[in-house]
């Protein structure tokens, strides 16, 4: 095959550029077939414009087109555009772990973000969201362009006498995110991703010197191009047909194609186009002018090997490329309401202005029998017989009911919210819990498209872009690895719901709460004011504590816990004190029984003697013993439990007295033995 095309060097381009034309034919018949119908109307739908194609009947003459999927789309893509750019800051840059140094990723964020908003990327990404939301994807091209830049500035001239004022231009590489259409954006039909597909094209219509600009600049290759030829499946809209001067049908293809042709077609070895030389496809831009001029073949020349495209689907269809869009889902609901609104104004047109049956007979001849305000007939006889309206009755009442209810299977069916309320009513009236759960579904809803475009459009935009820099323009973005994160928040109606539910916590707690703050900061947090940053700094500031306040409070406690430890261990010496006086007592009390038995046993025992008056005695003195026991016995148990229930001990001048019980008199010889 290569022996061929060295033989003839213009089959060459003609064998690469049939490739891709063939490639990209296919794609569009499939596309043809499968979705252009259905996007052509869902389009007109959205922009609420009527076609032949939409009457219902032959009898059909209302042309209107009820405006609920054109709010459901509005309502929808505001959402999420309040969510990604609500808050300002919508992406976020983060390096790896081991880098120490983060004035690099701060630098990288503020620059990227400059460049998006002179690039307007911005309004680029709003208008994919609304190709969204209509089509069912958003697709954007990544485009890089050389442009001026061009600044105010002034010169001393004259020997710093005078001072000219002048312009500085510096010429740099900008990234800009380009919408595409559908219709313009062609992709293998098994592929569900722009990664996945064998390749993708974007063909669409362009001026001339567009194309001759680049020609110039050398990017394009500097041939002939001709004329296109008019195509109306290619225009954004059908009324830019007629204009078909200095256009030209350009056709950019990115993805696989086979690396003999690409070799032999650049004139370049197999180590310029892929270091793998046993691939059989290698990865290249071409760009095709009018379908028959090859205006540039090249290897990828992206650093990373990226495709310059990136896309999302609203809703995941699976197995599809092609997502399901806000009008598709209130497709039916919407034909619907446009057929009873429709029908109802044909009758109200009946019934307004009925048929009238004229007696053509009683006519003067020539008159017209047309009826309008003003119109004077001449008629022969009385008019009552020669004129006479067909009466259609009254248009039912029930047909306002009917509209309110389809238009309400649109909001359903798209999420979408009237801007006369949400819908969230029990037994016919609305209550807090219903229009709470309405809002926790559609919130729900449009975090699943959050997610979708953020993962699949979102962040690969801002990585392609800060890759492309870093290729182009490495002066100001220094080379480095990176990590890219969307910081997108809640929407409109998510975060209007969320205020609500942080006031209602707020009242149920004081001022005092450690929370108290957080919440009053949450609240303004989710507030669309204008000084929002500024209201939650000083919030934050003020919930943090006075260090000179802190510290003497940090004393203070430390006082607090000396003098506890010290009353602590007063108490506990006390208590010891008391124990070991309470045991004291409690052992001379259980003493001194013994030891009045003792003598009690001794003093009646003596100097008696066997006898009846020495009997007496006897039992004369045990009795007086029995009573001085007795009494000793519960001088000691009082003793004992009154040390036990005092807690402070007694000082040394204050210590019980203690009663001496005198033991019994021995009887001496001289009083003969009688005590």
């Amino acid at each position: 095959m290569s022996e061929i095309y060295e033989e003839d060097p213009l089959m060459i381009q003609e064998a690469l550029e049939d490739w891709v034309m063939v490639k990209c034919e296919d794609w569009r018949d499939n596309y043809e077939s499968t979705y252009e119908q259905k996007f052509e109307e869902y389009y007109r739908l959205w922009r609420g414009q009527w076609d032949p194609a939409d009457s219902e009947r032959r009898s059909e003459r209302s042309r209107i087109i009820s405006p609920a999927l054109q709010q459901a789309v509005e309502s929808n893509v505001a959402e999420l555009e309040e969510a990604t750019f609500g808050r300002g800051k919508w992406f976020d840059v983060s390096d790896n772990a081991g880098d120490t140094d983060k004035q690099d990723v701060q630098f990288l964020r503020n620059k990227l973000t400059e460049d998006f908003e002179n690039c307007m990327v911005r309004k680029a990404v709003a208008e994919c969201l609304i190709n969204s939301a209509v089509f069912g994807t958003g697709v954007g091209e990544i485009v890089i362009e050389e442009v001026k830049e061009m600044a105010p500035a002034t010169q001393p001239i004259m020997g710093g006498d005078l001072q000219a004022v002048g312009v500085n231009i510096t010429e740099r590489v900008v990234v800009k995110l380009k919408p595409v259409l559908p219709q313009n954006f062609l992709i293998d039909p098994v592929a569900t991703s722009v990664d996945d597909a064998m390749g993708v094209a974007i063909d669409e219509f362009v001026s001339r010197h567009h194309v001759e600009i680049l020609q110039e600049q050398g990017v394009y290759n500097d041939t002939y191009i001709g004329n296109a030829a008019p195509d109306t499946d290619l225009e954004p809209d059908q009324d830019l047909t007629i204009y078909n001067d200095d256009k030209i049908r350009l056709t950019k293809y990115y993805g696989l194609v086979p690396r003999e042709l690409l070799e032999e077609a650049t004139n370049v070895d197999d180590e310029e186009t892929n270091k793998d030389s046993e691939s059989k496809y290698v990865e290249a831009i071409v760009v095709i002018a009018n379908g028959g001029v090859l205006l540039k073949a090249e290897p990828n020349p992206y650093m990373m090997q990226d495709r310059p495209v990136v896309a999302f689907p609203w809703d995941v269809v699976p197995g599809r490329f092609w997502g399901r869009g806000v009008c598709e889902k209130g497709y039916n609901s919407q034909k619907a309401l446009d057929t009873e609104l429709r029908a109802r104004i044909d009758a109200l047109s009946l019934t307004i202005h009925p048929m009238m049956a004229v007696d053509a007979t009683r006519l003067p001849r020539g008159a017209k029998p047309e009826v309008r305000p003003g119109k004077m007939i001449l008629t022969n006889g009385d008019p009552r017989e020669v004129l006479q309206p067909f009466n259609f009755g009254q248009v039912s009442q029930i047909t306002f009911a009917q509209a309110g209810a389809l238009q309400q299977m649109v909001q359903q069916a798209t999420g979408a919210v009237d801007s006369a309320g949400i819908a969230g009513q029990v037994n016919g009236e609305s209550t807090a819990a219903g229009i709470s759960m309405s809002l926790g579904a559609i919130i729900k809803r449009h975090k699943r498209t959050l997610i979708n475009f953020q993962q699949s459009f979102l962040i690969p935009f801002v990585k392609k872009a800060a890759y492309r820099y870093m290729q182009f323009d490495p002066e100001n973005y220094p080379v480095s690895d990176y990590k890219f994160n969307a910081s997108s928040t809640l929407g409109i109606i998510a975060r209007e719901y969320e205020v609500t539910q942080l006031v209602q916590l707020l009242q149920t707690m004081g001022k005092d709460s450690p929370l108290y703050n957080t919440l009053i900061q949450s609240v303004v947090d989710n507030m669309n004011l204008s000084n929002r940053e500024e209201l939650v700094a000083a919030l934050s500031k003020a919930s943090q504590p006075n260090p000179e306040a802190q510290q003497m409070q940090q004393q203070v406690q430390q006082l607090q816990m000396q003098f506890q430890q010290s009353q602590t261990q007063a108490l506990s010496a006390q208590a010891q004190e008391s124990s070991a006086r309470a045991a004291k007592l409690s052992a001379e009390a259980q003493v001194v029984p013994q030891e009045l038995e003792i003598d009690k046993i001794n003093a009646i025992t003596r100097n008696l003697q066997e006898g009846n008056q020495d009997d007496k005695e006897f039992d004369r003195r045990m009795r007086v013993a029995d009573a001085l026991l007795k009494e000793e016995s519960i001088k000691g148990k009082n003793n004992a439990n009154n040390s036990e229930r005092d807690a402070t001990p007694a000082r040394p001048s204050q210590q019980p007295l203690q009663r001496d019980v005198p033991a019994p008199r021995r009887p001496r010889e001289e009083d003969g033995g009688i005590v």
